[in-house]
């Protein structure tokens, strides 16, 4: 299936040099810190953003988008999705112009209105699929569920 904005938003989304990761979990166990841990690993300045965590994955950890020791390029929100709407407005605030909301299956972070308000803003927003189905190296787990999500309608049409 052709999803050429997305394919788009997402190789523009990976060519940033510095992220955020909201909703990393101090156990280590969350969709956030795998998401975090392969961007780093990839070679990206990557900050942990969790209200309720000092550290996570030996490293510092931030309480919102404001207290970032430097500006970034966009934010990956696995969060629940009740957290969407105030991270987009901290987008705006902080002039970070693109969001990934992380979803593989089920309803993930995904947030209609945190979309809507991003999109209305003029951020580049990403509703729905991982980062790690097109991180290279790409795992089989993550191809596999690239394959199905793009074969039955689970990847997003359009990103603005």
């Amino acid at each position: 299936m052709k999803h050429v904005e997305y394919d788009a938003a997402v190789k523009d989304f990976l060519a940033q040099d510095r992220v955020a990761v909201a909703g990393v979990s101090r156990e280590g166990n969350a969709a956030a810190n795998v998401v975090y841990r392969r961007l780093r690993a990839a070679g990206k300045k990557v900050y942990a953003v969790n209200p309720n965590a000092d550290r996570v994955e030996d490293d510092p950890c931030y309480p919102d988008l404001s207290a970032l020791p430097e500006p970034v390029d966009g934010v990956v929100i696995a969060t629940a999705p009740a957290a969407g709407r105030d991270l987009v407005q901290q987008c705006v605030d902080r002039h970070i112009p693109r969001v990934w909301f992380h979803r593989s299956f089920g309803t993930g972070s995904t947030s209609e209105a945190a979309a809507a308000l991003g999109k209305a803003k003029g951020l580049q927003v990403i509703s729905g699929g991982c980062p790690l189905m097109h991180c290279e190296p790409v795992d089989l787990a993550h191809r596999c569920m690239r394959w199905v999500l793009d074969h039955t309608g689970g990847l997003p049409d359009t990103c603005r």
